[in-house]
């Protein structure tokens, strides 16, 4: 009998190098380690070609972040970021994954390496199959792929009995034929990487504003007077976000931070594309920092919000914008009265900060109109992580900064077409006027039951109510809560299927029967009956543009997404209304189809060829709430965090590395926080570790409790770092065991992996 695989990455230490924490981000070390990477994976002509091509109006879009592009011009040095360099680096490498590789290792094999170790093996290169009971993937054909999953999906009891998930990098092509497939075979069981990061933002912003996305553009930022940046990492999760800010500070705006680490690239940067700011000091970019605890932030807000009022009440019009509460907004009562039963010195003790720091932040937000607020899943993924949005809403709605130049919500989201793969339908309770002009389109009756999400997927599974499982694209096994928990449900599915371009952990823990298949990157030529094809994409700001590759294909063997939806649907569906061969004979088909249906995408094809693309509609940015319920912008009241600890309990948050994008592990340093060579660390509270007696460098097991059950984590290293006493930080996907599948975000059903409560255990 064939051992269980593991689904935690192995404890194993790779010789940890610690480093001063640089002063400042970007610059010339940033553009030293992009050629590194670029000329090991890809070498070093081959790879300088490629991002030459990279963001560009004639080139292919990043397969990592969705920050956008300049709408006018853009940079001819480099129109991008060290980690897009490194994402495509990783797409373009020369390492295969074969039929051969898969012969020579087994299964149990691989489940022994790192999450890194595993992703360096390259690119797949065929569809692989494995049996039930074997140890080794093996090659098959696509014809017989597409058989063996329609078989399968045929002989379910119910379509519900199937998942099918999304990640971010979908196209939005692929991503619209994905959602007709599936309701088609008659489930909503579409859950999305939505689901586990930026969910309470569409769900908090839909409600108080009408549209689920944010309201500002790029060009905002050169119009602002003050940006608050709160739970996000830009020099590492969005480094381009950088070039934005800096030039924000250079027009004059100021730049609030409120998070719990502080991050380097938030304080002083070098730009990357002015090789003479390459040296010297760089430019400073925080103003005011807020170093708030963990789930300290609805506290933080609504500190900020009574001393604003107190202001208001001794200066009337300075700083409330009547004209626009009272044209546009609900509800401002109920929030002035929830305010009321707040003390300040109740909420203070929950932010951690002095009411002198937080009155710092409070004064630019009450001396300024035009104010931008940014946020990323530092604020997302909390039981309150709704509240925690909300909040924010209340503050613009108040100060009028909402619908105009230069201010507005800013929620940045992180893979490259995550909000457009929502857009295109990716989501399991899309509303009736969507699934009624799909039904129109194409004659027949979409399924009207609310499907499963990412945590209630994973639950089934679990439970056995679930037994086949899709991915188109991710690493759901090490992106996903609860790791132990995860795994065991995917291992009760008949058949688990991954749409990948390289190998990760989640090929590992598999169903009884399983398969590969391997699709194109992003920056790899698409060629199907009607010649050579392009994508399009929509970035954090609803603007939709086109995406071409330029590499051959690292296999003959590969399809490319659409083509895998298309060969699937072919092989499932007995009756069907769609003629899939003509749908991805050329892309324009799917497109057309796309602008019959999807609100904004009139014109689809003449428009998204434009060189910058087309921006969606958006009701915020045009100061137009009808969509709500209440038909204006909601003012909201909202839930402190209630959490309490014990004296020997911490808060634990996971985050990435510098040498991360998400799951996918470029490298083991963390150079913006001095870490190098080693992921397994745990970043403590000096104080904390003296209390507790923890020295530097003490190996450490990690235990979560909720609904008194423990999970563990093994073997990290504690590590002295600046943050606030009682809160820790570790990296993800080896901490992610620890995030309980039941602890998740009101509304958003989110797993909480910003909150987990743990007991720190020296070995």
């Amino acid at each position: 009998m064939i051992k269980k695989t593991n689904a935690q990455t192995p404890e194993k230490l790779t010789g940890i190098e610690l480093k001063d924490i640089p002063h400042s981000a970007v610059g010339f070390k940033a553009i030293a380690s992009s050629v590194k990477h670029v000329k090991n994976e890809a070498g070093l002509f081959r790879g300088i070609s490629l991002l030459k091509n990279l963001n560009q109006t004639y080139g292919f879009d990043c397969p990592g972040c969705a920050w956008p592009d300049p709408d006018e011009k853009r940079a001819f040095l480099a129109e991008y970021c060290e980690n897009g360099a490194k994402a495509v680096a990783e797409e373009a490498t020369r390492n295969k994954v074969s039929p051969l590789f898969f012969a020579t290792y087994s299964v149990s094999n691989l489940a022994k390496l790192s999450d890194y170790e595993i992703g360096k093996k390259g690119r797949i290169t065929h569809p692989v199959y494995l049996p039930e009971g074997a140890n080794h993937y093996k090659e098959i054909s696509w014809k017989d792929a597409f058989n063996l999953i329609a078989e399968e999906l045929n002989g379910l009891d119910s379509p519900d009995e199937a998942i099918f998930y999304t990640s971010g990098r979908t196209s939005n092509e692929a991503a619209f034929l994905y959602q007709l497939f599936v309701r088609q075979f008659g489930t909503n069981n579409l859950p999305d990487c939505s689901n586990m990061c930026h969910e309470a933002s569409g769900a908090a912003l839909s409600e108080t504003l009408g549209i689920g996305k944010g309201s500002v553009t790029l060009d905002d930022f050169n119009h602002t007077d003050l940006i608050i940046v709160m739970g996000q990492n830009p020099g590492t999760n969005h480094p381009r976000m950088l070039t934005a800010l800096g030039d924000a500070k250079k027009n004059g705006s100021k730049i609030i931070t409120v998070n719990p680490l502080p991050e380097v690239g938030l304080m002083n940067y070098k730009d990357p594309q002015n090789p003479l700011k390459w040296v010297g000091s760089g430019q400073d970019l925080t103003d005011v920092f807020l170093q708030v605890k963990i789930n300290g932030d609805v506290a933080l807000l609504k500190i900020i919000l009574k001393l604003m009022i107190a202001k208001e009440e001794e200066d009337t019009g300075s700083v409330f914008d009547y004209k626009f509460i009272k044209e546009k907004t609900h509800g401002v009562e109920d929030l002035l009265d929830d305010l009321e039963t707040y003390s300040i010195d109740y909420l203070l003790p929950q932010t951690g900060l002095t009411l002198e720091e937080i009155k710092l932040a409070a004064d630019l937000i009450i001396s300024n109109k035009k104010i931008i607020i940014c946020w990323a899943m530092g604020l997302t993924q909390h039981k309150n992580s709704v509240d925690n949005i909300r909040e924010i809403v209340n503050i613009l709605l108040l100060k009028g900064s909402i619908g105009k130049k230069g201010a507005g919500t800013c929620p940045v989201r992180g893979h490259s077409n995550v909000q457009g793969d929502r857009t295109m339908g990716i989501w399991e309770k899309m509303p009736d006027t969507f699934l009624d002009k799909i039904d129109a389109e194409f004659n027949f009756e979409s399924p009207r039951k609310h499907g499963f999400d990412v945590v209630n997927s994973i639950k089934a599974m679990h439970d056995k109510r679930a037994k086949v499982f899709f991915g188109m694209g991710g690493n759901f096994v090490s992106a996903t809560p609860d790791t132990e928990f995860t795994a065991e449900g995917l291992r009760n599915c008949n058949l688990t299927v991954h749409v990948s371009t390289k190998l990760n952990r989640s090929h590992l823990i598999h169903g009884r029967k399983a398969l590969i298949l391997p699709c194109l990157g992003r920056s790899e030529k698409d060629f199907q009956t009607s010649g050579e094809q392009f994508i399009s994409v929509e970035n954090s700001m609803g603007i939709v543009h086109k995406s071409q590759g330029h590499l051959e294909p690292c296999s003959e063997d590969l399809l490319s997404e659409p083509a895998i939806v298309a060969g699937l649907a072919k092989a499932t569906l007995k009756k069907t209304s769609v003629n899939w061969d003509k749908m991805i004979s050329n892309y324009d088909f799917i497109r057309d189809k796309i602008a019959t249906i999807i609100p904004g995408f009139k014109n689809y094809n003449q428009r998204v060829r434009e060189d910058a693309g087309f921006y969606l509609p958006n009701n915020a940015r045009a100061n137009d709430f009808k969509p709500t319920t209440t038909g204006k912008a909601n003012f909201t009241v909202n839930a402190i965090s209630d959490i309490k600890l014990t004296e020997k309990q911490f808060i634990m948050m996971t985050i990435r590395t510098h040498d991360q994008y998400n799951t996918t592990i470029y490298g083991l340093n963390d150079r913006y926080r001095g870490v190098l060579n080693e992921r397994r660390v745990l970043f403590m509270n000096a104080h904390d570790m003296e209390k507790n007696n923890i020295n530097k460098l003490d190996l450490v097991d990690l235990r979560s409790h909720f609904n008194d059950k423990v999970r563990e984590a093994k073997g990290f290293l504690a590590l002295p770092y600046n943050i606030p006493k009682q809160c820790t930080a570790t990296y993800f996907p080896e901490a992610n065991v620890l995030v309980p599948i039941q602890s998740t975000g009101r509304t958003s059903n989110t797993p909480t992996s910003k909150t987990v409560i743990i007991t720190i255990h020296k070995r």
